[in-house]
């Protein structure tokens, strides 16, 4: 089915497997009732102020983009170099050449809003490539394909198990790493943040490693552009707090987390609200 599909967008130009994709989203809004329901409690309670008939608006523009997601993923895979490039409006990139010429590499994050792996393809064509951090998934097709993709253009992928000492390795050759910090954590590490004012267990390991190596920390974001073209954004550096903070990975988690805050408030469609963020929803 998958290779099929991946056939499929081979043949389309990108504004039309976006459109293709917002399609498929929007008929899976109209049959997964389950996490339609989710994402609606979530944004209730994220966004009170805005009227139900929005918030049901912004749900349903969010399983429109996360279909579109989907299918230009596999469309992407299949580009040339220069095909890719051309698709890209690349915002402070300097920022991340900066940071890695003081020799520490350096720490990208972001969190499952835009299109977000196209972020690390953007990296690897116009600075250098990168790794990162990412969950297994449980069908193996699917793991297999989506590793294609994402190491075609000379990144790697660092798998949970034995994670932290690849990172390490990865940031003293002076090498990005990047991480999604935007998953409920189950794991006695997690540090609760407070995300859209409730607390949120968050994962402390963005801040614990640029604590402990002083990378520098970068917030990256990819925004759509019209003809399925794509906004690569690479924030200013987060400051990290004191030598004296009394929680620094706390306070710098927060600070990481904020950053990520704003940019769903600016953009709410574009966010997994689908997802158990919070698990007392």
């Amino acid at each position: 089915m998958v290779a099929a599909v991946s056939a499929i967008v081979r043949l389309l130009p990108p504004p039309a497997v976006r459109a293709a994709g917002s399609a498929l989203g929007h008929f899976v809004f109209l049959l997964d009732g389950f996490h339609r329901r989710i994402a609606l409690t979530n944004i209730a309670r994220a966004l009170p102020s805005k009227p139900l008939q929005e918030r049901r608006a912004v749900i349903r523009g969010a399983f429109s983009h996360f279909g579109s997601v989907l299918l230009e993923l596999l469309k992407l895979g299949t580009l040339e170099k220069r095909d890719l490039l051309a698709l890209l409006d690349c915002e402070g990139e300097e920022r991340v050449r900066q940071a890695l010429a003081k020799g520490n590499g350096v720490l990208l994050f972001t969190g499952h809003f835009g299109y977000w792996e196209v972020g690390a393809m953007a990296l690897a064509l116009r600075v250098q490539p990168i790794s990162v951090m990412a969950r297994p998934l449980d069908n193996p097709y699917l793991h297999d394909m989506l590793e294609r993709i994402r190491t075609r253009l000379g990144n790697s992928v660092i798998y949970r198990q034995g994670s932290i000492r690849k990172v390490l390795q990865a940031l003293a050759a002076n090498r990005g790493v990047a991480i999604l910090i935007d998953q409920h954590l189950h794991t006695p590490d997690a540090v609760y943040v407070d995300f859209f004012s409730r607390p949120a267990a968050t994962t402390n390991a963005l801040a614990a490693l640029a604590l402990r190596t002083g990378a520098p920390v970068i917030p990256a974001f990819i925004l759509p552009l019209p003809r399925g073209r794509y906004r690569v954004i690479f924030e200013h550096a987060v400051e990290p707090p004191p030598p004296d903070a009394t929680d620094a990975v706390r306070e710098f988690t927060q600070r990481c987390t904020d950053v990520l805050e704003m940019y769903i408030r600016r953009h709410p469609d574009l966010w997994l609200w689908m997802h158990r963020r919070w698990r007392d929803a």
